[in-house]
């Protein structure tokens, strides 16, 4: 079972439960912030494998990370509860997999919001370049202090939207990750080892929202390619949900409002 925090609790115990998924090198904690705009909601944070409290959860595949998530809320008892499922970008890509693939069928999940989780490559030229990339990632996890690895880390484009302060910053928050937990999560999960979900997530009765951050170009272009509905948050990177929390937290909430009056 995942560790699991509860970011905000509610004594209305009608009330949707929000469920949020963080991004590689992350934890549940990376959303206090912003939970804390919704303490009219029950909000958890789950720790994925190789993360936080959960890095002795081995990890092999998307669909065994789904599962982990799966079966965590199962034995919290909230797999009636009405759920928001909310992941950021690793924690996105799991939760798509988990609804496009059915392993969350036995959840009751009534909003699916994605802030910049990739929906997938479709060229086989562009896997095989990005199992190169994770793996390249995965041995310098493994062999190098991880400072050091995040120092580069934070150099890649999607990044560029953040001041050195900021990066320096991450830096310094993420370094008490396990080299090696964070490689074997990073190969397991691959981008190169997902299938294409635009569609699959479209097709399910689960209603789907994407986020993504004004400055953020490429994942932008690919909530407007995809013809998901999206919500673009002002003055904000690839990391919307912890650059503007209020933002975020407002925009989800609208969402999270407009679908279940259409459910009642």
């Amino acid at each position: 079972m995942l560790s699991s925090q509860y970011l905000t609790r509610s004594d209305q115990p009608e009330q949707p439960v929000m469920v949020f998924l963080h991004g590689l090198l992350g934890s549940g904690a990376d959303w206090l912030d912003c939970a804390q705009w919704l303490q009219a909601y029950p909000c958890i944070g789950l720790d994925l494998p190789g993360h936080g409290g959960s890095r002795a959860v081995d990890c092999h595949s998307l669909d065994q990370a789904a599962e982990e998530v799966r079966d965590t809320l199962i034995k919290h008892q909230l797999a009636a509860r009405p759920l928001i499922l909310a992941g950021y970008s690793l924690g996105a890509r799991i939760a798509m997999h988990g609804v496009a693939s059915g392993l969350f069928a036995p959840l009751n999940i009534r909003l699916l919001a994605v802030e910049g989780g990739h929906f997938g490559l479709t060229c086989k030229q562009d896997q095989v370049l990005r199992w190169r990339q994770d793996c390249r990632w995965a041995r310098r996890f493994r062999r190098e202090p991880v400072d050091v690895v995040l120092t580069d880390w934070y150099q890649q484009p999607v990044f560029s939207s953040l001041n050195h302060a900021q990066k320096q910053s991450l830096i310094d928050y993420r370094s008490d990750n396990l080299g090696a937990s964070v490689a074997g999560m990073l190969l397991a999960t691959s981008l190169a080892r997902q299938a294409y979900l635009a569609d699959a997530i479209k097709s399910q009765k689960v209603p789907v929202h994407y986020f993504y951050g004004e400055h953020d170009s490429k994942f932008s272009r690919m909530a407007n390619d995809s013809r998901v509905p999206a919500t673009c948050i002002a003055h904000a990177g690839h990391n919307a949900h912890k650059e503007q929390p209020r933002a975020f937290a407002m925009a989800l909430r609208r969402q999270l409002d407009q679908h279940l009056e259409m459910t009642q």
